[in-house]
Formats: C-alpha cells, structure tokens, sequence
C-alpha cells in the first residue's frame, strides 16, 4: 500500500475552475448537495485521463468504481461564484485507491465551502471482480502526485 507523506500539503494533481450554473441551485436557494460530487467526479475524470485510466478502460475493459463518498460541507455556494476543485489520490492500495479533494468559493476569495473524499476499486467489467492495480497504472498516479510512497 502507497500513501501520501503529507496530508496537509497544498500541492494538488489536479486543479480546476468551474462555473457555477443558474440551474445548479435548488428551491432553497443554493447550490444542492449532489452537484458538488458532480464537480468531484469532474475533477476525478480529469485526473483519470491524465494518469492514463481511460486508456486502461478502453484496452482491456478493466476501470474504476466508485466504492464510497463523502463531502463535508461547510458553507453553501450560490450563484454566481466560480469554484475551484481539485483532487489528488491520497492512498493507492492493491486494487483499492482514495482520492481526496477540496472545493472553493473564488467569490469569498477561495475560502474551502467543502471537502471530500472517495475510495475507488479497480474492477474488470466483464467479471465484476476487482483487480490488481497494474504497475504502469501506479507509477502514472505516483508520477502525477509526486508524493506518494510506499507504506510502511
């Protein structure tokens, strides 16, 4: 098992702006909950096309599910506002990953309005079995974090 030397650390693999939409508010006002794990899985889809997962996916069937969320919200985000997600995977495990993130207001000038978590599995789709995590595949995350080591 693999895991991140600094949990505090402010670098992130990924990092992007979203813009906040009319639509994503719900009737009391501010955005509903579930939009925010949609920026999650966003941000999550990026860093799984930079890392080299779609392409696993594609040859061989093999890709992620998701096997838990979390979000802790702490303030709500209203239109109009910009928000910032980002993400890096914080535990790589045999077929098993955590990936962490952090959600901003860059209207109340990047204050975090909420944190998440998610444990993804690798699985081979025409099994329904998880799967060893290939080599390649941990040293693209190892390579993209630039902080993950071996536990132990």
């Amino acid at each position: 098992m693999a895991s991140r030397n600094n949990s505090d650390s402010t670098e992130w693999a990924v990092s992007m702006d979203i813009t906040v939409n009319w639509g994503d508010m719900d009737a009391l006002g501010h955005v509903n909950h579930s939009v925010f794990a949609t920026w999650m899985e966003t941000a999550r889809m990026e860093y799984f096309s930079k890392m080299g997962m779609m392409e696993l996916y594609e040859d061989s069937n093999i890709g992620p599910i998701l096997a838990r969320i979390e979000v802790d919200y702490k303030f709500p985000i209203v239109f109009p506002d910009v928000v910032k997600v980002m993400t890096s995977v914080s535990r790589i495990g045999n077929s098993s990953f955590d990936m962490k993130y952090e959600i901003s207001s860059l209207a109340k000038e990047g204050e975090v309005a909420a944190t998440g978590k998610v444990v993804g599995v690798l699985v081979d789709y025409d099994t329904g079995k998880p799967v060893p995590m290939p080599e390649e595949l941990k040293n693209s995350i190892i390579e993209l974090e630039g902080g993950i080591t071996s536990a132990d």
